[in-house]
């Protein structure tokens, strides 16, 4: 498995966000078209077995990672720091991973220094057609929330790729199209448009402070059961309520079972930390799982899979007198 990165700039507002296992969903939704359901099934061998073809990030500031997700007094913070906007460092460029653990808060950035994402009402309206007009009920008119980037926004995507079963190339054929289509919610009337900046480019093993000893994960993921110290590992959790897409949307019923996976910048600890780990996780659902995700297609899988970046945090720092889920 090998790590790639690629850059997106935004063409339009968002109906979706930019999430790992719902733009892996889209991936293979498109390759099926470009390529053949024969092509997809076997990419998708082993992909319950912890044999995944691709692991996809969700879409992050361009050249940023999320802060891990550690309690606030993991960080050292002098007596007169101010702790609210501490509190709201969320992304931490690459180039601080050299720089002592201590530090990563300060040099972290907000939303509001990269360019907040907002969301605006979009309204819409259901024409009555004996009567011309918009009414009640099911022709009241409505509002659905767009999701809008400052202009010019980039934004990263980092990818694990089995490159002995699809190349670089595929995939990044397969996001082109992806833009051009559209991703997400409300594609079809223009939301979810995306330019690449370029080829994807193999990502070289990142140097942190000291020797790796936790993983800091890059998208959602189902870390159960892999083995992770519940003491020194942190996360949030985050409800996946997914439903299909491309044709599978006709199904008539296009609702999945709700998953509940830990979310991006969640920190996990193993015995053995590999400093060549690139991703953690595992697939979930397909057609031998005891309850399948889809009841229309029980075939289905899920991405439990996130990409991770191996980091070193100081033991003192490790242990806290809560464990698990952090704030």
């Amino acid at each position: 498995m090998k790590t790639f990165r690629i850059t997106l700039r935004l063409l339009s507002a968002l109906g979706t966000p930019l999430a790992g296992d719902t733009l892996f969903g889209q991936l293979c939704w498109i390759l099926r078209r470009q390529h053949g359901n024969e092509r997809l099934n076997s990419l998708l061998q082993g992909y319950t077995e912890r044999q995944p073809f691709a692991v996809i990030s969700d879409a992050l500031p361009h050249g940023h990672l999320p802060l891990p997700s550690l309690p606030p007094d993991t960080w050292q913070v002098s007596d007169n720091s101010d702790r609210k906007a501490l509190k709201k460092k969320r992304w931490l460029p690459l180039s601080a991973l050299r720089q002592p653990f201590s530090e990563w808060q300060r040099s972290a950035t907000t939303d509001v220094d990269l360019g907040e994402s907002r969301e605006h009402p979009q309204p819409h309206n259901t024409i009555n057609r004996q009567t011309g007009t918009t009414g009640t009920g099911m022709f009241a008119p409505y509002t659905v929330a767009q999701i809008w980037l400052k202009p010019g926004s980039e934004l990263d995507l980092w990818l694990v790729l089995d490159t002995e079963r699809i190349t670089p190339v595929e995939i990044h054929d397969a996001f082109v199209f992806m833009g051009w289509q559209g991703y997400g919610r409300d594609a079809s009337i223009g939301l979810g448009k995306f330019e690449l900046q370029g080829e994807l480019q193999a990502q070289p093993h990142i140097e942190v402070s000291d020797v790796p000893n936790a993983y800091l994960t890059l998208g959602p993921c189902a870390p159960q059961g892999q083995g992770f110290c519940p003491q020194r590992s942190y996360w949030n959790i985050v409800p996946r309520f997914g439903r299909h897409g491309d044709l599978a949307v006709q199904s008539g019923q296009p609702f999945k079972r709700p998953v509940l996976l830990a979310k991006a910048g969640s920190v996990f600890w193993p015995e053995h930390a590999d400093a060549a780990c690139t991703h953690i996780g595992q697939g979930l659902g397909g057609i031998a799982a005891p309850m399948p995700i889809s009841v229309v297609m029980p075939e289905t899988v899920q991405q439990g899979y996130c990409p991770v970046v191996p980091i070193h945090i100081p033991e003192k720092r490790a242990f806290s007198e809560t464990a698990g889920a952090s704030e």
